[in-house]
């Protein structure tokens, strides 16, 4: 097994995947990054240039390679382009998702937001029934994106870029949000929704959807009349408390350590598709208590009294408006500093007003250059022309280096590190920075 961009986050869970189905599995990416540093702990061979003369021999033979990449890797990328000159097998990752789960029982958590948590969530619920689980995110239960149990049963994320959820074959499915996103591939939000709606007819037992949603099936809600319906939601020493009424009856005194209500959301969605499975409520209540999170899902990297350090993965406006709320219930009245690395072009161009008033509800924004991924620039959209348009007046463009020392001169009690790009790798770094601040304080 071959992989080009075996970096990627639903990459690599199938590349572990098939590491521990004892196949030879090598691969190329981009950048080293502590994804790929574990892959090659695992005893995968990885190398970071385009150039086939890096890849083992092994892998020329035709009839037993199979080349996956995903669809962030270039036209003409030379390994990629190799590959299917010579006429290799080869298939983008959502094809191998797809063959993979086609001969499962498959829950398949779709979405534009919230996917990540909920299927991660519903793999930790599941295990008690040997699941395999394929995340677009690192547990913080099994720090990892696969969490390997029998091949009868997957939980897989159904993910809408490039059309991939339609390779899937699920049986029972949830639909978390449809709102507008991707648009550099679907042009409209219309196209989208259809898109999801194609989705939905391919699912053959249950759909559940977030109530609200222009889909039919089983709907869930907070405190709202829906066949899964959250209510009694309380606050207690850090973790919420709430009661489900289901179809055939009611649980009560759920815990669930993650903040903000879109993460009850999240618990609940995979809570009615555990239940519709057939796991009980019981086993259901005990693992959402012991659910530890997601990593870069509101993930505590520093945490003590007068200073904490959250990093998110937000990078939509609907995304950062829930990280907003959710820490403005947490720590009322603090000074939250957010910085916030743009994702895509096209996404800055697409949704520029709305970050702006998103961004605009902070105390204090650092924003940093927009992060290209897949993408060449577009004239005009820069992180300088966001920040024109962001009403507060404590807000600055910044490099790397300077938003680290801006954060250690800050004196803001909480700050937020948001974004889908590469400022995740900065975390250790303004961590430090912040530790420093506190003992210069003392």
């Amino acid at each position: 097994m071959y992989f080009i961009g075996i970096g990627g986050i639903g990459m690599s869970a199938l590349a572990r995947y098939f590491s521990s189905n004892k196949k030879n599995v090598a691969g190329y990416d981009k950048t080293p990054s502590p994804i790929t540093d574990e892959l090659v702990r695992m005893g995968m061979s990885i190398h970071f240039e385009d150039n086939l003369a890096l890849i083992s021999k092994d892998f020329f033979e035709k009839e037993s390679t199979l080349v996956v990449y995903t669809p962030a890797i270039p036209k003409g990328h030379s390994e990629l382009q190799y590959f299917l000159d010579n006429e290799f097998h080869v298939y983008k990752r959502a094809e191998v998702l797809g063959k993979i789960t086609e001969n499962t029982f498959c829950l398949a958590v779709a979405g534009t937001h919230g996917k990540t948590t909920t299927s991660s969530i519903l793999g930790h619920i599941m295990q008690p029934v040997n699941a395999t689980a394929f995340l677009g995110g690192i547990s913080e239960n099994y720090n990892s994106n696969l969490i390997l149990g029998k091949d009868e049963i997957s939980v897989v994320e159904a993910d809408e870029y490039d059309r991939s959820f339609l390779q899937l074959s699920p049986n029972i499915a949830c639909v978390t949000s449809m709102d507008a996103d991707h648009l550099d591939i679907y042009g409209a939000h219309d196209s989208l929704v259809a898109s999801f709606q194609e989705f939905s007819n391919k699912v053959t037992d249950k759909l559940v959807v977030a109530k609200g949603l222009n889909l039919e099936g089983i709907t869930y809600a907070i405190d709202e009349e829906a066949d899964y319906m959250a209510c009694n939601l309380r606050v207690g020493d850090g973790t919420y408390l709430f009661d489900v009424v289901t179809p055939n009856g009611q649980i009560n005194d759920i815990e669930f350590g993650l903040p903000g209500r879109h993460n009850i959301m999240n618990a609940l969605a995979a809570l009615a598709m555990a239940h519709l499975y057939g796991v009980s409520l019981g086993i259901i209540k005990k693992q959402l208590k012991t659910f530890a999170g997601v990593q870069r899902r509101f993930s505590y990297k520093l945490k003590q009294e007068g200073l904490v350090l959250i990093d998110d993965y937000a990078h939509h406006p609907t995304e950062i408006k829930v990280v907003h709320s959710a820490v403005r219930e947490m720590y009322p009245n603090q000074k939250v500093l957010a910085v916030f690395q743009p994702h895509l072009f096209s996404r800055t161009r697409d949704f520029i007003d709305e970050f702006a008033a998103e961004l605009s509800k902070f105390d204090e924004v650092v924003l940093l250059d927009v992060y290209p991924a897949r993408e060449l620039p577009i004239e005009g959209v820069t992180s300088k022309w966001l920040l024109e348009k962001i009403d507060n007046q404590y807000k600055y463009v910044l490099s790397k280096q300077e938003m680290k020392d801006f954060v250690a001169n800050s004196d803001a009690t909480i700050v937020l590190m948001l974004g889908a790009g590469d400022i995740g790798l900065l975390l250790e770094e303004v961590k430090e920075e912040l530790l420093n601040r506190v003992k210069s304080d003392e």
